[in-house]
């Protein structure tokens, strides 16, 4: 015998509604009883807009984040208008019409691409005499493919490689014969995941600065964690989707900038980095941070702005005890949220005695106190 009436369940519908943003119409399927809030976390990833910074207008009317779907009036094939807050975004920027393969940000400017009817610029005597005397290598911007072979004679007299703004595709595994370098910058070229032996590049004990910034890397090989001698990491402006776990044996690293990648999830990990003291996570897909991030004693600034946090770890505050610096501008986390998290009071007393030292010192060049996240 059939039961009479319909279970909530049987009330429910999957409908589908189309979301118009930016040129395009974004198809969502989800139940009318969900929330209209509900579907803004849905259309976060689809459109890179943060919850917060979304405005959705159905018929002319502003959709309240508490009322259904269905209660709204919403049915299957309904047209809803978004509207998006200007810096309300992670990663990037909002997803436009037509991406390109590349993002913008990590697009090199014009003026500094190498020109393709240009001829590599030549080495001469002169050059080696002295990149051997100072032990600084200085090629950015010389139309460099491939690293000139003179580069490598110049043994353990090198301490800078600069070869930033050319289109060098590859390292050689004899750049291990550089083996007093301490800085390698090969910001703006063309590298890619196998571009690099890392297993050489470990090799070099000296090494303590890699800058790697607006290249095509999608992935850091587990062999990243043999630098461990390694103080600085630069890889922003990239298309990094993840940090692999082995980033934890990095005891010596201060400085690891990753800001401007793909970046959905940071390993547990992390809190191995005991030396790190500045952290920047700006413009990722960021939607929260492991807990032993706590750990970093000695960091004392992190910036994640423009990412999809909701929370911060709770103990943040009470074992970071030097953080100074937090940038939480762009996030789902407001002034509002961050002052109740345990320790607050301790940070934001650092935060502003560092403020001031700057005006004291002139360092700053605004007098303006900058609260470190939105209001709500």
């Amino acid at each position: 015998m059939e039961k009479e009436g319909k279970s909530d369940a049987d009330n429910r519908s999957t409908i589908t509604v189309n979301v118009k943003f930016s040129g395009r119409s974004i198809p969502v399927e989800i139940s009318d009883e969900c929330t209209v809030k509900h579907l803004k976390s849905l259309l976060q990833p689809l459109t890179n807009v943060l919850s917060r910074g979304q405005k959705l207008i159905f018929k002319g009317k502003v959709l309240v984040d508490e009322i259904t779907l269905k209660s709204s009036e919403v049915g299957n094939g309904a047209k809803i208008m978004l509207m998006a807050s200007q810096g309300l975004h992670q990663g990037d920027g909002p997803i436009r019409k037509e991406a390109s393969n590349l993002p913008t940000a990590r697009r090199m400017p014009e003026a500094m691409r190498p020109k393709r009817d240009v001829p590599q610029v030549p080495v001469v005597k002169s050059q080696l005499e002295r990149w051997k005397a100072t032990g600084v290598v200085a090629l950015s911007e010389c139309n460099l493919k491939v690293l000139p072979d003179e580069v490598l004679t110049c043994g353990p007299s090198a301490r800078v490689l600069d070869l930033s703004h050319n289109a060098i595709q590859h390292l050689p595994a004899a750049i291990n014969s550089l083996s007093s370098l301490q800085k390698l910058i090969l910001n703006g070229n063309e590298i890619m995941d196998n571009s690099l032996s890392w297993e050489e590049l470990a090799s070099i004990k000296s090494l303590m600065v890699i800058s790697l910034n607006q290249n095509h890397i999608a992935t850091l090989p587990p062999e990243v964690g043999t630098l461990t001698g390694l103080r600085q990491l630069h890889i922003a402006h990239n298309e990094l989707t993840g940090l692999p776990s082995e980033i934890g044996l990095l005891t010596s690293l201060e400085v690891l900038k990753v800001n401007n990648n793909r970046i959905r999830s940071i390993p547990e990990s992390i809190g191995g980095c005991v030396s790190l003291i500045e952290v920047d996570l700006s413009s990722n897909l960021l939607v929260e941070l492991p807990e032993t991030i706590s750990k970093l004693k000695d960091l004392k600034a992190l910036y994640l702005r423009n990412n999809g946090l909701k929370s911060l770890p709770s103990s943040i505050f009470t074992q970071c005890c030097q953080l100074s610096t937090l940038d939480l501008h762009g996030t789902e986390i407001t002034i509002d949220v961050i002052c109740q998290i345990e320790g607050w009071e301790n940070f934001d007393e650092r935060r502003r005695s560092k403020h001031q030292k700057q005006l004291d010192f002139r360092v700053s060049s605004s007098g303006k106190f900058d609260e470190g996240a939105d209001q709500s």
